[in-house]
């Protein structure tokens, strides 16, 4: 009787024992873990909100996993750095915060034009007919062309076309602005936009011109019928052209 009597309250310490030292080992390895080192992508700069995001506006550091923020972007190979690379800031990213993912947003219509024309440029929407919108994309170059009636030495009117622009960027196609989407994105992507264009005949082309260009690009718009032509990869020259006429082509 007495061996069952101090069996029973050791058996009891021995189990309050490990169920103490569970939850001390546990909230060590939490410890532990808490001051874990980790590195994360901040930002180089200060970010204002709409900015692209490039490998050197980023920079990772090391911080303890307890002040990484639950969004960050952990860096767990140098490529991870890429994840970044295109996205846009929602919001303005202080120089040294880290960089979230809910704080940037794809390069996208939600993103908006303007992110992508550059410096002294401005983003024309030129609306085209649909069936261009699969043979040109974003990055290519065109040329543009117009043509009018126009009145000759004699007062008569002569159909004639000009190249007025040369050697234009295309920053976007339709909500195609070039950003980097997955396969399964872009089927779905294709499925809603022909989907819209069953609606209508007409798509858009933003283009990268400078005020002057645009002006005349207007003007065109209003007096001919414009037609685009597109540019070899690499092929940046500009030529004088003629306008060209059926009188030209009889001689």
């Amino acid at each position: 009787m007495g061996k069952k009597g101090t069996l029973v309250p050791l058996l009891l310490a021995i189990f309050a024992a490990m169920i103490y030292w569970g939850v001390l080992t546990s909230k060590e390895r939490a410890l532990s873990r808490a001051y874990e080192k980790s590195r994360v992508l901040v930002a180089k700069y200060d970010l204002p909100a709409r900015t692209v995001l490039k490998e050197d506006l980023v920079e990772i550091v090391t911080v303890p996993r307890k002040y990484m923020q639950q969004d960050a972007y952990e860096v767990r190979s140098p490529s991870d750095i890429k994840l970044v690379v295109n996205l846009v800031t929602e919001i303005r990213i202080p120089k040294g915060n880290q960089i979230t993912q809910s704080a940037l947003v794809s390069l996208s219509p939600k993103a908006g034009l303007s992110v992508k024309v550059p410096p002294g440029y401005r983003g024309f929407i030129l609306p085209v007919d649909n069936e261009m919108l699969d043979l040109v994309k974003p990055g290519d170059r065109v040329d543009i062309l117009v043509t009018f009636d126009a009145i000759m030495a004699n007062n008569k009117k002569e159909k004639v076309t000009a190249t007025i622009l040369q050697n234009v960027l295309v920053l976007g196609v339709g909500t195609d602005l070039g950003q980097g989407i997955s396969a399964a994105q872009a089927k779905a992507k294709s499925a809603k936009e022909a989907a819209a264009q069953a609606f209508s005949q007409k798509g858009t082309l933003s283009l990268a011109l400078n005020p002057q260009e645009a002006q005349y690009l207007a003007l065109s718009k209003k007096q001919g019928e414009l037609n685009i032509i597109v540019r070899g990869l690499g092929d940046l020259e500009l030529h004088a052209m003629e306008i060209a006429s059926f009188k030209r082509i009889i001689k």
